[in-house]
């Protein structure tokens, strides 16, 4: 089933974008931090990938890390750039980035809603260099929690992909990364590494 919303959802987020970030709670960047301790390189560059508002980029600020923005929506790119978040509209599916160009990428609560999330894995693993590591945020569908998600994205009309922790570390590794998991739980965090060739 299509989403109801188009691909990625984007005219649902282009419509919430000004009360995004009123709806939702700040990014927790701890666990996401953790994720980066599996690198095997310095950690500089960074995109929050489907990235939104920034929610995840502006908690990273207090930690020392300013993540370039990617989203496919102009509704929220606009309010990432107002918060002075640098910006790229793209879909992750298809990155407007070069080859090993940054050191580490995350992805919070959003991969589920790509039209084509083992893309934006492959994309991911294609940008981020040797050593890198993509660090992803998502909800665990067999919580109790969890499921009440994915009822509830599905009664909105959006064609979401949710992976327990195992099987999104089988997608990372198919993706070509080594993965493994960091953080369990409703809101769990997975990291795949960049292997060094």
């Amino acid at each position: 089933m299509a989403s109801r919303f188009g691909p990625g959802d984007v005219r649902f987020f282009d419509r919430l974008a000004r009360l995004y970030d009123l709806a939702m709670p700040p990014a927790r960047v701890r666990p996401l931090r953790d994720g980066f301790a599996f690198a095997d390189r310095p950690i500089e560059r960074v995109l929050d990938l489907a990235g939104g508002t920034g929610r995840a980029s502006h908690g990273f600020r207090g930690v020392g890390f300013d993540p370039v923005v990617v989203d496919i929506s102009a509704g929220m790119l606009a309010r990432a750039r107002d918060a002075g978040h640098e910006v790229v509209r793209g879909d992750v599916g298809r990155l407007p980035v070069a080859e090993d160009a940054v050191d580490a990428a995350v992805v919070v609560d959003a991969l589920h809603h790509l039209p084509d999330p083992e893309a934006g894995l492959r994309e991911a693993a294609r940008v981020i260099t040797p050593g890198g590591v993509l660090v992803v945020q998502e909800f665990h569908p067999r919580t109790l929690l969890g499921s009440a998600l994915v009822a509830g994205e599905r009664a909105i009309g959006f064609d979401s992909t949710f992976w327990t922790p195992e099987e999104l570390c089988a997608a990372l590794s198919d993706a070509g990364f080594e993965s493994r998991i960091v953080r369990e739980g409703f809101e769990y965090v997975v990291v795949g590494r960049v292997p060094r060739k």
